[in-house]
């Protein structure tokens, strides 16, 4: 396996990511999408979840494709992002039809940033606003670090923020995984310069120093995190997709084994006090094996994992920030 030409969620053909931060705010939101509707499911393993319509993405409900996903800061609030990417899709014409309506389906799933230090007095919500703005700006390469959904991010240690990787297999099937990385748990091991995902580094994408030489690596951890906030102020977001044709059942499936990536990465992972949610997507371009479903989830967890390390290795030092970004460490 091989990374994509871009490094990113967008190497899988046809999927488009559109990004809207409001450096302030220090929050922003994130939309994937596509130019048709594809297959999607989510799976959720953290304890404080919040989304939107991800019951239609359950195997056995009735609904087979979706026109968007959305990751978003903001909280509750953030939700609305995904009215915003609703409005652009209806302005395109997008969406399920029911006779003479139709209906964009635009799933969504936030985290918690609203004590991070941004200006968050609002009047009006902004993150409708900021979900419009995702779904026109959408492209197929995009910025890592302190943008979209990870502006206003924060792990343990660092600064959080939003992360992408691929992977190109042997059979020419790409998997590709996006997140926006705010947990309570750390992405380095303590010392904090070494990520817990460096096994799964590719051609040093996040700082090339490899694993860390210590042993007994098992705890206990510091948070400046937890010691500056509230312990729900958490949860790492994600998707991975496929040009593989699944299902919405193998979807699952997927969505299920990816989240080992979050394990990998993140010290403690899955949580009471986070979110961590993966939806999984596919686009169904390439026929599909059942070889190549044992690959294609080893993919897109590892993909995941290199993901989040890619979020805070790329995030920048801003105004107000209440954690350091692991570059200027």
């Amino acid at each position: 396996m091989i990374p994509g030409p871009r490094n990113l969620i967008t190497d899988v053909p046809g999927l488009l990511v559109g990004n809207a931060q409001d450096h302030v705010l220090k929050s922003g939101s994130t939309v994937l999408t596509a130019d048709a509707p594809f297959t999607a499911s989510v799976h959720v393993m953290g304890g404080a979840p919040g989304t939107r319509e991800t019951d239609l993405l359950a195997p056995d409900k009735s609904v087979g494709a979706v026109d968007a996903l959305v990751l978003s800061g903001g909280s509750a609030f953030g939700l609305d992002a995904c009215s915003g990417v609703t409005d652009g899709l209806r302005a395109a014409g997008r969406g399920f039809r029911v006779g003479p309506a139709t209906i964009p389906l635009v799933p969504g799933a936030i985290l918690f940033d609203l004590l991070n230090g941004g200006k968050k007095d609002w009047t009006d919500n902004p993150y409708r606003a900021l979900g419009r703005a995702t779904f026109d700006s959408a492209t197929s390469d995009f910025p890592l670090g302190t943008v979209g959904a990870g502006t206003g991010a924060l792990t343990a240690m660092h600064k959080g923020g939003l992360g992408s990787a691929s992977f190109v297999l042997d059979s020419g099937i790409t998997v590709g995984a996006l997140v926006a990385a705010n947990p309570v748990g750390s992405v380095t091991t303590p010392g904090e310069r070494h990520f817990w995902a460096a096994p799964f580094e590719i051609e040093g994408e996040f700082g090339g120093l490899g694993p860390d030489p210590a042993m007994g690596l098992t705890g206990p951890y510091r948070s400046r995190k937890a010691e500056l906030l509230v312990p729900r102020a958490n949860t790492t977001i994600a998707i991975v997709a496929t040009d593989a044709t699944l299902t919405k059942a193998q979807c699952h499936r997927l969505a299920i084994a990816a989240h080992d990536g979050i394990a990998r990465a993140v010290v403690p992972a899955h949580t009471h006090h986070d979110g961590d949610l993966v939806f999984a997507v596919s686009t169904g371009a390439r026929p599909a094996t059942d070889l190549d479903l044992f690959l294609i989830g080893s993919a897109a967890a590892h993909c995941l994992s290199r993901a989040i390390a890619r979020a805070v290795y790329h995030a920048t030092p801003m105004i107000g920030d209440l954690l350091p970004a692991w570059s200027a460490g």
